[in-house]
Order: C-alpha cells, then sequence, then structure tokens
C-alpha cells in the first residue's frame, strides 16, 4: 500500500545536515511537529483540560486558562465563550 503522507525529504535534509540529529530522528522530530499543528481546536481544548485538571487546577481556572493560550496556537481558532469551552469538553 501507498504511504500518501508528504515525506517532507528536503526538510529532513536540511535537519541533518544542520542539527546533530540523525536520519531517524529528523524524521520523527518532523512527524511530532505535524502532528501538533494537526490537532483541531476540540481536540486541542480536550488534552489541555485534562492536563491541566491533573496538575490540581479547578474547571473555572482551567476555561479561563484555555480562552487566553487558543489565540496563540499557530492557526488560532475562532474566539469560543467559556461556556462553548465547556461544552467541548461536556457535550
Amino acid at each position: 500500500m501507498l504511504d500518501r503522507r508528504p515525506s517532507h525529504e528536503d526538510l529532513v535534509e536540511h535537519l541533518v545536515r544542520s542539527t546533530p540529529l540523525q536520519r531517524g530522528e529528523a524524521v520523527r522530530v518532523i512527524q511530532d511537529v505535524l502532528a501538533f499543528f494537526d490537532e483541531t481546536t476540540e481536540a486541542f481544548v480536550r488534552r489541555r483540560h485534562r492536563e491541566l485538571q491533573g496538575q490540581g487546577l479547578r474547571n473555572d481556572a482551567i476555561f479561563e486558562r484555555i480562552a487566553h493560550e487558543l489565540p496563540h496556537r499557530a492557526v488560532a481558532p475562532p474566539e469560543l465563550s467559556i461556556r462553548q469551552l465547556r461544552r467541548l469538553v461536556y457535550g
């Protein structure tokens, strides 16, 4: 079966030349970065909620923090109200 993901071969070669990374490490870094930027707003909100909850924060503080973090994402989503953020987590 053909792999339909772009190879980004030029970027792999650039990282190998310009950093101490080996080829396999460079490929993994690129895949991690691409996965990070592919994360949907919904997935980001749910992931951050779990992370912050795990740090012992309460929902009021969690949703305020997430609301402040969202505009700083690489591709900022539309502004979401606290109510909309809650609905993403709890449905």
